[in-house]
């Protein structure tokens, strides 16, 4: 079997359990030594589910919840571990990227021990929920420390490296959420859409010196959508976060993490050279590519006139607006 990343170096953020453990020994079974990475020893516990709210489920499901915690538990030195096992190079890095200079030891770790920084996949994620109008500073900044600042300070200190090299690839987790329509998470959607722009101006900034920017929107059966679901059987309905039309999807029918990570492998070859800049939605069997914004209705005045609020108000409907759908329109 060819293995398309043999060379490499690969740095992976969130990497202790779920995606980014799937990501990581996806590209050490093509070749790449990795640098394995979460905040600190040990697997986290559930975030939305506490101890109030684990009473409220029935013994069956709180057993059900601690099995599959302890399943897809992990971190940074079980993942390296697990690698080294199946005859990879792996070295673990406990690091809170949300810390600019600790940020910056994860990426001198992988220089001090495999000689570079070629590829850095960023999963390392937080998130909350609230209605927006309950929603408090610390809950925002929790989220965006993450995603936003932390994705901003590996891509600052790995790029130089990428540079000097000529080479690199740099892959940010999203979500959907980056459109801005995950009700009750405004703060992770502001986080992942920030994460888009980010990297699709590093694209643009590299552009032609060996270094590309993508992003990928993993489904995928994890701790976190375990804790989602489950949280959602304490609450009345109407404060549900994952239900659609009062139906809370079940994860179990979630594809693993393990079955997202082929397309992570393929941005990461030379044969994805021209792929920069785009973001991609993957989940089990599926894997979709999102457009890039444009303009789809333009009016124009002569030059040097001026539309006034008057001409708006009585045209805009029907000129600017024809055929105009809201956001909202599909959530109602």
């Amino acid at each position: 079997m060819t293995r398309y990343l043999e060379g490499k170096v690969a740095i992976v953020t969130g990497s202790g359990q779920g995606i980014g453990r799937a990501i990581a020994a996806a590209l050490a079974e093509q070749g790449a030594a990795v640098v394995t990475n979460n905040r600190r020893p040990g697997a986290t516990s559930t975030t939305q589910l506490t101890p109030e709210r684990l009473s409220k489920l029935t013994e069956e499901e709180r057993n059900w919840v601690t099995q599959e915690m302890q399943r897809f538990g992990g971190d940074a030195e079980s993942t390296a571990e697990m690698i080294r096992q199946r005859g990879g190079k792996a070295v673990a890095c406990f690091a809170d990227i949300t810390d600019y200079d600790a940020a910056g030891r994860l990426i001198e770790t992988a220089v001090e021990a495999f000689g570079g920084v070629d590829i850095l996949v960023n999963v390392a994620g937080a998130f909350g929920f609230s209605p927006f109008e309950k929603m408090s500073p610390a809950l925002f900044r929790k989220v965006t420390a993450v995603k936003l600042d932390g994705y901003f300070h590996t891509c600052r200190h790995a790029v130089p490296h990428m540079l000097e090299k000529g080479w690199g690839r740099i892959l940010n987790c999203t979500s959907r959420a980056w459109l801005g329509d995950i009700f009750r998470h405004a703060e992770y959607c502001a986080a992942n859409a920030g994460v888009v722009g980010l990297t699709r101006a590093l694209a643009v900034e590299y552009a032609g010196q060996g270094i590309t920017a993508n992003c990928f929107s993993p489904y995928a059966r994890t701790r976190s959508a375990i804790d989602l679901q489950m949280f959602d059987k304490t609450v009345e309905q109407a404060d549900r976060v994952m239900a659609v039309d009062g139906v809370t999807p079940r994860v179990d029918s979630a594809p693993p993490p393990e079955e997202l990570t082929p397309l992570i492998c393929y941005l990461c070859t030379d044969a994805a050279a021209r792929v920069n800049g785009s973001v991609f939605n993957i989940g089990g069997s599926k894997i979709g590519l999102y457009s890039n914004p444009e303009i789809v209705c333009q009016v124009c005045k002569a030059p040097g006139e001026r539309w006034t609020v008057e001409e708006l108000v009585h045209s805009a409907d029907g000129m600017l607006l024809q055929g105009y759908h809201s956001v909202v329109e599909n959530y109602r």
